[in-house]
C-alpha cells in the first residue's frame, strides 16, 4: 500500500498540542483504504521540519505533502527512488524547490488559487486598519484613554493612490476590492502586460520605483524567488512618498526588515502591515521583533489564507491530486510545476 507523509500539517494538531489523527477526516475520505497516511514528528504543538527525526520520517514515503518544510538535496536523497510526488499545501513554491524535484524525476505541485478571496480580503483589512488607525485607537480606548484624535488623524482614501506589487490571481482580486476605496489603483508586475491591467481598471507602472513614487500605499503580492528576495530594501523605498503605508501578505523574504524598521523610525513609512516574516515567527528575529513594538504596525501570524472553506479546499485538492498520481500514474491536473 502506498504511503503519503504529511510533514507539518498545522490542521492535525489538537488543543493539547499533540497530533490528532481524527482531524485528518478530509484525507481519509479521499484515500480510503488505498493509501496509508503518516505524519511528521511533532513536539509541544510544533512539527520538526529539520533534524534526524524529520529526515527519518521521510524514508519509505511514496508521496510527501509539505507546508513550511523545505525540500533540499538531503531530503530528495532520502526520498529517492520511491517517492513519486511532492505537494505544497499552499500557494507559494519557494520551499518546494521545483527544479531539484524535476531533476530527480519527482513530480511537484501546489494549490495556487484556493485562497484568493481570503488573502485579498486580509490585505485590504490590514491596509484599512492602518489607514483608519484602528489598532492604536483600540488599545487607547481599552486603556481608558478616550480621545478622538489620539493615535493620529486618518487620511481620506478617496483622495489617494494605492499600488500593487505583483498582479497575479491575488493581486487582481485585491485590485477589485481596493477600487471603491481609493482614487487610483496602480500596479507593477514585469510579467503582466499593461493591457491586462487596464482591463481590470488598474494603471500599470513600468518599474517598482515609479510605482512607489506615485503611491500613497503599497501592497505586496509578488512571489518569492531570487529576483524578488529583499526587493523591498533601503534603495527601493527611497522614492516612497513620506507617510506611505506598506502591507505584505505574500512572503517575508520580499522585505528587508532593517530597511522597514529604519523607514518606520524616520517617518518615511507611516505604517507597516505584515502577515509574513522570515523567520516565520517575528519574535525569533531581533529586527522583526523591534518592528512589532512600533505603534504603526499591524501584524498577524501568517494566516491571511485561512478560512474554514479555504483550508478544507486546499486539503481536499492536495489529497485528490496525490491519489491521482499514486493510483493512476497520471500527473496532477492542477498546480503542476514545470
Amino acid at each position: 500500500m502506498p504511503v503519503v507523509l504529511y510533514t507539518d500539517p498545522a490542521w492535525v494538531i489538537g488543543p493539547d498540542g499533540a497530533v490528532d489523527c481524527d482531524r485528518a477526516d478530509v484525507e481519509r475520505e479521499v484515500y480510503g483504504t488505498d493509501i496509508q497516511m503518516r505524519f511528521g514528528p511533532c513536539r509541544d504543538g510544533a512539527f520538526d521540519v529539520s533534524g534526524d527525526a524529520f529526515l527519518g520520517a521521510l524514508r519509505g514515503a511514496d508521496a510527501v505533502a509539505i507546508y513550511r518544510a523545505q525540500i533540499t538535496q538531503e531530503v530528495v536523497d532520502l526520498l529517492k527512488p520511491g517517492c513519486r510526488v511532492v505537494a505544497r499545501q499552499g500557494v507559494g513554491t519557494d520551499n518546494l524547490n521545483a527544479g531539484l524535484l524535476e531533476r530527480h524525476g519527482i513530480l511537484g505541485f501546489h494549490v495556487p488559487d484556493y485562497c484568493v478571496d481570503e488573502v485579498s480580503s486580509h490585505t485590504v483589512a490590514m491596509l484599512l486598519a492602518l489607514e483608519r488607525k484602528l489598532i492604536a485607537q483600540d488599545g487607547l480606548v481599552k486603556e481608558g484613554r478616550w480621545s478622538i484624535h489620539a493615535g493620529g488623524v486618518p487620511r481620506r482614501t478617496g483622495d489617494l493612490s494605492v499600488g500593487i506589487v505583483g498582479f497575479g490571481r491575488i493581486g487582481r482580486a485585491t485590485s477589485r476590492k481596493l477600487q471603491p476605496l481609493y482614487r487610483r489603483v496602480l500596479a507593477y508586475d514585469p510579467y503582466v502586460h499593461d493591457d491586462l491591467m487596464r482591463g481590470y481598471g488598474v494603471q500599470g507602472r513600468p518599474s517598482l520605483a515609479e510605482l512607489f513614487f506615485d503611491a500613497d500605499a503599497v501592497v505586496l503580492h509578488a512571489p518569492l524567488d531570487d529576483s524578488t528576495r529583499h526587493m523591498i530594501n533601503d534603495m527601493s523605498l527611497r522614492p516612497l512618498r513620506r507617510g506611505a503605508l506598506l502591507v505584505n501578505t505574500a512572503r517575508g523574504g520580499l522585505v528587508q526588515p532593517e530597511a522597514v524598521l529604519e523607514r518606520l523610525r524616520d517617518g518615511r513609512l507611516g505604517g507597516y502591515g505584515s502577515d509574513v516574516f522570515t523567520p516565520e515567527n517575528p519574535c525569533d528575529h531581533p529586527v522583526n521583533k523591534e518592528i512589532l513594538t512600533s505603534p504603526h504596525t499591524v501584524v498577524t501570524a501568517h494566516r491571511a489564507f485561512l478560512s474554514d472553506a479555504s483550508e478544507r479546499s486546499q486539503r481536499l485538492r492536495v489529497a485528490e491530486e496525490i491519489r491521482r498520481v499514486l493510483l493512476t500514474g497520471r500527473p496532477p491536473l492542477f498546480g503542476r510545476l514545470a
